[in-house]
């Protein structure tokens, strides 16, 4: 309901703006993006199209009664007048307004149809910027401080821990289990090596179904790896689905 309903709306706002409405694990934030790019880009070019009506008419209309009238002096030809009637409306605020929101939604549309980010409108993020980023509190920056370089001293060593015993691990097949819960059908895999590009909140395509990646830890054993994931109600297409398919994993099924 949040992403057919009131996704496309919020999906108008800078992602700040978003985080603080809505919950992000709550709307596909994608196809939100698309279906709102989709109606701007739609509605920006209906608008036009009657605003192209409506001063061509108005301005054609007030340039052939005034030469009728004799006000502009001697002969003008209907093209003359339909060229400087489409100069005005081509160069007119409304026009440039117009196909700019056009333009824009378009650019929406297909970022969050095919590459699922989420922009929203430049006026709103160009006033975000200037009105509030000012005065947001920004995270500090540890990686100049001692114990930022710590911190990623410490990183670095347990990495080069990781990879040592990793690799001194046997090469043996996932541990996959499923069952169920309150929240559904919950996958849990257990494996000797890290599983790269598997981070929270990844969706990962196994047996026709797709799952969201909600827990990584590291334990003990001879597949230290563990990961839980959340069956999704219905198939999320995208180029960041990651699929998983192993050859030879030992299911456990307690559903």
């Amino acid at each position: 309901m949040w992403t057919y309903l009131l996704g496309p709306f919020f999906a108008l706002l800078p992602r700040w703006w978003r985080d603080l409405l809505v919950r992000p694990e709550d709307v596909h934030w994608g196809r939100a993006a698309a279906i709102s790019g989709f109606a701007e880009a739609g509605l920006a070019l209906y608008a036009l199209g009657r605003w192209y009506y409506y001063a061509m008419s108005t301005c054609v209309g007030n340039a052939v009664a005034a030469a009728l009238s004799g006000q502009n002096g001697g002969e003008i030809s209907p093209q003359a007048i339909g060229g400087v009637a489409l100069t005005i409306w081509v160069t007119h605020p409304v026009t440039l307004l117009l196909g700019y929101a056009g333009f824009e939604g378009a650019v929406r549309m297909c970022a969050g149809a095919f590459s699922g980010n989420a922009y929203g409108t430049l006026p709103l993020f160009l006033a975000d910027k200037i009105l509030f980023s000012p005065f947001r509190r920004r995270k500090p920056l540890v990686t100049d401080s001692p114990r930022g370089v710590r911190g990623n001293i410490s990183s670095f060593a347990g990495a080069v821990r990781e990879t040592a015993a990793a690799g001194s691990l046997p090469g043996l097949p996932d541990e996959i289990r499923i069952t169920k819960n309150t929240k559904g059908e919950i996958l849990e895999i257990s494996a000797c090596q890290r599983k790269q590009d598997w981070t929270p909140s990844s969706v990962v395509r196994y047996l026709n179904a797709y799952y969201c990646l909600e827990a990584d830890s590291r334990g003990s054993g001879l597949r230290p790896f563990c990961y839980q994931l959340r069956r999704l109600p219905a198939g999320v297409p995208g180029r960041k689905v990651l699929s998983y398919a192993p050859p030879d994993a030992m299911i456990q099924t307690d559903v």
